[in-house]
Order: structure tokens, then sequence, then C-alpha cells
């Protein structure tokens, strides 16, 4: 199998896998105040993303594209009933932005809740929600989210990106998990998830370049397969990406013959649900790293001369 199939092939597996357990992403309407109705919300606007991806780049064949419409069609209509649970969760948390940044990429590919969008403008237009304290790349995120919205961001997004970490190119022997993590999803926001690569400030993109191989064989070796996928992301994100043959290799070796991507080392065991909570996240980012990665080769391909 050659590198482009290979990582094509996973992408192929986790779409598997995930339309087959698309009962995973569920609501809990009755769940413990203490843990917020809001919880659950995650997995599903992630879901969108990627689906959003896959459409955009298009490199799925024509089965995976089905599967993908089905998976989107399915959170919508029976996870969100209709956009009805966003307008639920907007008012059970009015200054919570995560009912807006689920919505989003459900809006771009063609879904609508005026209900929702009423809340969304009315909320945001609040001090208390310009208020909000979270982390730079938490704020990144939000600010590129509402310019793709259609609102002005509270923060632009340029005055951000020099406070993330990734914006101040420290020590690179310094990054541990929540700093990779910061890192990857400075990156998503910077290049609205693959779509623009040249959203990434050049030197930026430079220190990237430099020390990108090194995470990369840390968290392969260290069998963090959630992680190592995000950073597979990462890499396709780049002007010349490396499509780190060693990396991708040991990456599709660790996923399981039915498509399903273990978080660390293996899978887990228990029920099905606790399982799932567990390996959905890994298994989007396999089906995300392997459509850009593969959309960006085939890319390379075309534009090389004969």
């Amino acid at each position: 199998m050659n590198h482009t199939r290979l990582v094509h092939h996973v992408g192929v597996g986790a779409l598997e896998w995930l339309h087959a357990h698309r009962d995973g992403f569920r609501l809990e309407l009755d769940v413990d105040p203490e843990i917020g109705f809001l919880e659950r919300f995650k997995p599903v606007g992630e879901l969108a993303l990627i689906c959003k991806v896959l459409f955009r780049e298009g490199v799925a064949g024509s089965r995976q594209a089905a599967l993908a419409r089905q998976l989107i069609d399915h959170a919508w209509c029976h996870t969100l009933d209709g956009g009805r649970m966003l307008v639920r969760g907007q008012r059970a948390e009015p200054l919570s932005p995560i009912p807006f940044e689920v919505y989003l990429p459900f809006k771009e590919l063609g879904y609508s809740s005026p209900e929702a969008e009423r809340a969304f403008r009315l909320n945001q237009r609040l001090d208390s929600y310009a208020a909000l304290e979270m982390s730079p790349v938490r704020r990144l995120g939000l600010s590129a989210f509402q310019r793709r919205f259609g609102l002005p961001p509270r923060v632009p997004e340029a005055d951000v990106v020099g406070a993330t970490w990734l914006g101040r190119s420290p020590e690179p022997w310094t990054v541990e998990g929540h700093i990779a993590y910061d890192i990857t999803h400075t990156v998503f926001h910077l290049t609205d998830w693959g779509e623009n690569p040249d959203g990434l400030p050049a030197e930026v993109a430079g220190y990237l370049a430099d020390w990108l191989p090194v995470w990369l064989d840390d968290w392969l070796d260290l069998q963090r397969w959630d992680l190592l996928g995000e950073l597979l992301v990462v890499d396709a994100c780049l002007p010349r990406p490396t499509f780190d043959e060693r990396a991708w290799e040991g990456f599709a070796a660790a996923q399981q013959p039915d498509g399903a991507m273990p978080a660390v080392r293996t899978m887990p065991q228990g029920e099905p649900d606790e399982v799932f909570d567990v390996v959905y996240h890994p298994t989007l980012v396999a089906a995300f790293a392997s459509v850009l990665a593969t959309s960006r080769a085939l890319t390379q391909l075309a534009h090389t001369p004969s």
C-alpha cells in the first residue's frame, strides 16, 4: 500500500466506525446540574466540523460522502432535534458560547434555526459576553467563529494570536499534552480548519516546520494517538507538509479493524457508551487528518511538473 493510499484508508475506516456508532452522539436531557446540560454538545459540534472539512476537500469517495451526509443529518435531526436543543441549551446558559460554536458548522452545511440565531445575536451584544474570561486560544477560536458567522469579533483575531503559546514561539522542549493541544487548536483556528494554510503567520509556520517533526516523534513513541492525529492535521496545514511516513504508519497501525482509533496505547474496555466517549474523538481526528493530508498530497501531485 503506497503512502497516500494508507492515509486515505485511515479516514475510510474512521468514517465507517463513526457512522456505525452514530447513536453515541447523544445528549443527556436529565443530566446532573453540576455537570451541565451543554457538556455533551461538544462531540456533536466536532462531528459537524469534520464533516464540513470532508465535504469541502472533495477527496472522499461516494460511499464516504454518503455516510458523512447521513451522520450529519442524524446529528441535526435527531440529536439536536432540528436545532431545538441548541435553543434550549442557550436558554439554560445564556453566556455559554457552546451552542453557537456547535451551530456554526451546521449552518455552513445548510442547516438553519432562526430561533437559535436570534438568541446568539442577542446574547453576543452583552458586555458580559465580551467579558467572559477564557484562554487566548479559546478566545481566538470564538473570534474566528464570530467572523465566519458574520458577526464582528468582540476581540479581533489579530489581537489574540500573540497571546497564545504558539504565537509567542517559546522553548519547544517545554511542550506537554495540554500545551500541544493549544498548539493544534491555534493552527486550526488560524487556518479555518485547514481551509486557508496562508492564515498561518510566516514566523509561526517557520517555527512549526522546525519543531513539528520532533513533536510527532515524541507523541508517536508515547502512543498518544489522539494528540498524534491532531499534530498530523497541523502538518497538513503547513505551507510544505511533510506527510511524515513514520508517524502515519504508526498511526495507521494503531487503528482497529473496525476503524476505531484508541486515544492512548490500546482500546479501552467497558460499556459501549463508555467506550464511545473515550474513542469518538481520536476517531474523528483520524478522519480529519486523513482527509486533509490526502487532499494536500493530491494537490501537490497535481502541481508537480511531469
